[in-house]
């Protein structure tokens, strides 16, 4: 390849990813999820990359998924999905399961083909898809163990679902269950601990070596994560989930310059996001899309009206008994789950595993998922915020987590959050000194009409008020609930028995 070659690609590249940035920001002001900007940018490079190679899309969609769910840890917050941990796993194994097999009986029955296919297409759609989860449930205020679940089901979920498809994608398909259900076991158990023992070494390191240079520690922790997924797939067992687990210990670690940590991992994830959707846009057959249509319509709704809330349905289930009650979820919750079962690139990156083996009819599966992803995206994405908004989920008066590199705050481990006050907020007239803080938390700024100013104790806070707090890493929690729990039920929430 001529140098001439190597310079109008990385043209063409900078192009694509300028302009894929371009057209978030628009998308993003419009309610219009990234993701299919992405795929269109991909569907009209067609007309100027031909690429075609299903099995070189496999292995470049597996790395990106690898870069996306890395992220995905290092950004999760053990305090947010420790209550959602017994939800998220029956979810991402029980509920897999269900969807799959829901899926491929009601898909049988109406598209027809074999039954085959017909669980393979039910695997492909069973598993939710990180990217799509993190970048539209982190603009949402819903509650913590809510989107914890939906986050957490998201990172692992991946796993059962690549088995799935890769046995039911082999020449000679396994048929035992007693077998297949040991694969799995195997492949998640050993995936897990290697993952654990990963995250659990790197971040014992990281924080006795002091490297040269700052830029290096998101490098060490990215590879640390990178290189989970790499030993859990050379003792064939899952990669996906090793991966998310040595993220989400590392990006909990407390590790020196975490804000940067976390910025590069969000940078580099979106870049792998934009990466993964052009390229699968560029990879499909545009011709073949509208035969797939109506097929692709009857998949998406059976998935998203039957099989989604069937999972959710028998995998809560358990959770209503005790010992395990704790963890229950209300019905509204359990709505929300169903409907935010979104599908993004795993799936399309999932259908191409039956090409590249040589499955029949797999072309039209690919083109079928693709659909699906596209049109189910545009239902179920933008109407998010109205569906938790009419389920009575949404929670405006939550404070936002803002990642600043400061050396104070890093020495004295605190942690930098904004909060702007609702309409209809019970904070509105509560006097600074009776929200009563923990020792270690402090609102050190206050901003009004556009105009800031440090709050005394005596300070009045109003609806429309920004407040700039800082707080110790182990007082933030305690003060998220006093905040959360004054809005609700006021200055005398505590006395009412309202603990946020």
């Amino acid at each position: 390849m001529g140098s001439a070659r190597i310079d109008a690609i990385l043209l063409l590249g900078v192009l694509v990813l300028l302009a894929a940035i371009v057209a978030v920001r628009f998308a993003d002001r419009i309610g219009l999820p990234g993701l299919l900007t992405y795929l269109a940018i991909g569907l009209v490079l067609q007309s100027v990359v031909h690429f075609d190679n299903a099995s070189t899309a496999q292995t470049l969609g597996l790395a990106a998924l690898v870069l996306i769910l890395a992220e995905g840890g290092l950004t999760s917050r053990w305090s947010d999905i420790r209550e959602a941990v017994p939800a998220a796993v029956l979810l991402a194994t029980l509920g897999v399961g269900v969807s799959m097999a829901v899926t491929a009986l009601l898909c049988h029955w109406v598209i027809g083909g074999s039954w085959r296919l017909a669980f393979l297409l039910g695997a492909i759609v069973s598993s939710t898809d990180a990217a799509a989860v993190f970048s539209v449930l982190r603009r949402l205020k819903l509650p913590a163990r809510l989107q914890g679940v939906l986050e957490l089901e998201s990172g692992l979920n991946d796993a059962p679902a690549v088995i799935a498809v890769v046995l039911l994608s082999e020449h000679h398909p396994q048929t035992n269950p007693a077998l297949i259900a040991g694969l799995v076991l195997y492949e998640l158990i050993v995936g897990a601990a290697i993952g654990g023992l990963i995250g659990w070494f790197g971040a014992l390191r990281l924080r006795k070596v002091a490297l040269p240079a700052s830029g290096l520690y998101p490098l060490a922790v990215l590879a640390l994560a990178v290189g989970s997924y790499a030993a859990a797939a050379l003792v064939h067992a899952s990669g996906f989930l090793a991966v998310y687990v040595t993220g989400l210990l590392l990006g909990n670690a407390g590790l020196p310059h975490r804000p940067a940590t976390r910025s590069f991992a969000e940078g580099i994830a979106w870049l792998a996001q934009i990466g993964l959707f052009v390229m699968l846009g560029v990879l499909v057959t545009p011709s073949a899309l509208g035969d797939q249509l109506v097929p692709a319509l009857a998949v998406g709704a059976v998935l998203l009206l039957v099989a989604r809330p069937a999972a959710v349905a028998v995998s809560l289930l358990p959770l209503r008994y005790r010992p395990w009650r704790r963890w229950s979820m209300g019905l509204s919750q359990a709505m929300f789950l169903s409907w935010a079962g979104l599908r993004g690139a795993v799936p399309i990156v999932l259908a191409t595993v039956p090409v590249t083996q040589g499955v029949a009819h797999s072309s039209k599966l690919l083109a079928l998922v693709f659909v699906l992803v596209v049109v189910f995206t545009l239902v179920q994405g933008p109407a998010l915020p109205a569906v938790a908004r009419g389920l009575k989920l949404n929670r405006p008066g939550e404070p936002d987590d803002i990642g600043v590199e400061t050396a104070p705050l890093e020495e004295i481990g605190a942690d930098l959050l904004q909060l702007t006050i609702p309409p209809a907020s019970r904070l509105h007239g509560v006097e600074l000194f009776e929200l009563r803080l923990p020792k270690g938390s402090s609102v050190t700024l206050v901003v009004r009409d556009g105009v800031g100013f440090v709050p005394t104790p005596e300070t009045q806070l109003r609806v429309g008020d920004s407040l700039l707090i800082v707080a110790t890493a182990n007082t933030r929690v305690e003060a998220e609930r006093r905040i959360r729990a004054v809005s609700r039920r006021g200055k005398l929430a505590g006395w009412y028995g309202e603990r946020g």
